[in-house]
């Protein structure tokens, strides 16, 4: 596995600041935790990593959250 230097971050920043991390694995699809200088953990983020298989029904819910989201000002002027 090879790990961008981007992605890594201490297992004591993690415990300090876990939403940098949680920013770090939306960004780039992946945080790798060193613990002793050694990765050691992993967070993924769900929806960007190819790890996860999906059924086809589950995709089409992510697809839709996304537009949804994305898209939400312009669906509730269109609801007016």
């Amino acid at each position: 596995m090879q790990i961008d230097t981007n992605t890594i971050v201490s297992v004591t920043e993690a415990n300090q600041n876990f939403s940098k991390v949680t920013r770090i694995a939306e960004k780039e699809g992946q945080a790798v935790i060193f613990k002793n200088n050694k990765p050691k953990y992993v967070l993924l983020d769900v929806e960007s990593n190819p790890l996860f298989d999906m059924t086809d029904d589950e995709k089409i819910d992510v697809a839709a959250a996304r537009i949804l989201k994305k898209f939400k000002p312009a669906f509730l002027e269109l609801a007016k």
